[in-house]
């Protein structure tokens, strides 16, 4: 493309672990990416991996056939590994690493999200200096945004293990952005935590870069895909199911140990709405086995239902219906709740009441709009679904509501502007990127 293009186009990149991994950042992806398609950009790339290495890596995948198509203007690419069998891991890096190369030296001017430090953060710094080495015109700002698990599951553990070097990469690429971003406050001030850490045993100065630099950027939500539903089609998702609106307590999220499912078995268990209501888990992941094999033993076995292929159409509409939302994560070593998209989702959708904890990044998501119990305590989670099944009518509407107006923040062009004001304002900010305004949607 010659430079007379280039100066007409703008191109977003995203570099992500996106569709079908169920994961909150692979559905944010989608939304930046879709909302940029209202903002000016003209290409849009979601930049992933080979969906066989997604397998492999024994992540929690959607199937195929359930993933909404993207907008025409977004493409996904899933470059191909490079090399022989010989360096099995890093053939695909350097297929995505590769493939930014070329993307970032075409002579468009592009804006690149990473979503996760390790490894696309450092995938795009690599193809940033690379594509500079090569004389080609280059035209690029980048933003990185961390999500907590970069910290939680490779800064910390690197510190407890003594790993400086593997520390000091991840938050060296991540400095080497233009723009630095947290999807929380709490997200950020644990980056600030283990960047001080590191300082402390080795004499660096991470800590202060950080403190400066890194911005707060919650996740960005399709808010149109859960405020604007059509009762029919609600109606028709809960027969398919066998529900009946305001007739069951949902929990929908991962299943893993940190989202706190056991408590919210037991504590249902506990509960009269146990008497009066079904309780949904609708999920896939790694304690599936062992919550089933829980709920079967529980004396409330035939209220408990499990619902593992809710697609993304769906998912509004059991949340807009349900009687109330749990999810009671606690933290884990291996994750740390950092905002809690799934919250903000149900709020949206205008269903029953939040149940949930005040776990890492939850009450930013959920502000003064959910009902908050503690870690770990099923009975706490009992008296909480009892409280709200008992409340007035008209009071869970008003409740409702006002949840609904704080969880609109999180939209997603909402945050994808403040993403490119914040860009814009960066000291080396591109020319063409600097005096543009966002069109109005």
């Amino acid at each position: 493309m010659n430079r007379t293009d280039a100066t007409r186009d703008r191109r977003l990149v995203i570099v992500v672990r996106a569709d079908p991994v169920i994961c909150g950042h692979s559905g944010e992806a989608r939304n930046l990416a879709e909302a940029a398609l209202h903002r000016g950009f003209t290409d849009v790339r979601i930049v992933t991996w080979p969906v066989d290495r997604l397998r492999e890596a024994g992540l929690p995948l959607k199937p195929l056939d359930t993933v909404l198509p993207y907008s025409p203007g977004i493409t996904v690419e899933r470059p191909e590994p490079v090399g022989d069998y010989k360096v099995p891991d890093g053939r695909y890096l350097a297929g995505l690493t590769g493939r930014l190369v070329e993307l970032f030296t075409d002579g468009v001017p592009t804006v690149c999200l990473s979503l996760y430090l390790s490894p696309h953060t450092t995938a795009v710094s690599d193809a940033v200096r690379v594509a500079r080495s090569t004389g080609l015109p280059v035209d690029v700002a980048t933003v990185a945004e961390a999500v907590g698990s970069d910290v939680t599951n490779v800064v910390r553990s690197c510190v407890e293990a003594g790993r400086f070097g593997a520390a000091a990469h991840v938050l060296a690429d991540y400095l080497s952005s233009d723009l630095c971003v947290a999807v929380s406050r709490y997200t950020r001030d644990l980056i600030v935590e283990c960047a001080q850490e590191i300082d402390d045993r080795h004499g660096t100065f991470f800590a202060p870069q950080c403190r400066e630099r890194v911005r707060v950027s919650y996740p960005a939500i399709d808010t149109s895909a859960y405020t604007d539903l059509d009762p029919e089609e609600t109606a028709a998702v809960l027969a398919r199911r066998g529900l009946h609106a305001d007739g069951y307590v949902l929990f929908l999220s991962r299943l893993a140990a940190a989202k706190g499912v056991d408590d919210l078995i037991e504590g249902f268990a506990r509960s009269g709405a146990a008497t009066t209501h079904r309780l949904v888990v609708a999920g896939r992941g790694p304690q599936e086995a062992e919550l089933r094999a829980q709920a079967a033993a529980s004396a409330v076995a035939d209220r408990i239902t499990f619902l593992d292929d809710v697609d993304d159409a769906e998912k509004p509409h059991l949340m807009a219906a349900s009687a109330a939302f749990v999810l009671p994560s606690k933290p884990r070593p291996e994750f740390v709740e950092t905002f809690g998209i799934a919250l903000t989702e149900s709020m949206l959708a205008g269903g029953g009441p939040v149940v949930t904890t005040d776990t890492g990044g939850i009450g930013e998501a959920v502000g003064d709009h959910a009902t908050i119990v503690p870690v770990a305590d099923p009975a706490a989670i009992a008296r909480a679904l009892d409280e709200i099944l008992a409340a007035d009518p008209a009071a869970r509407a008003r409740a409702r509501e006002a949840a609904r107006a704080h969880a609109l923040q999180f939209d997603r062009a909402t945050v994808l502007d403040g993403m490119l004001r914040a860009l814009a304002l960066s000291p080396d900010a591109p020319a063409w990127l600097t005096p543009w305004e966002p069109a109005a949607v």
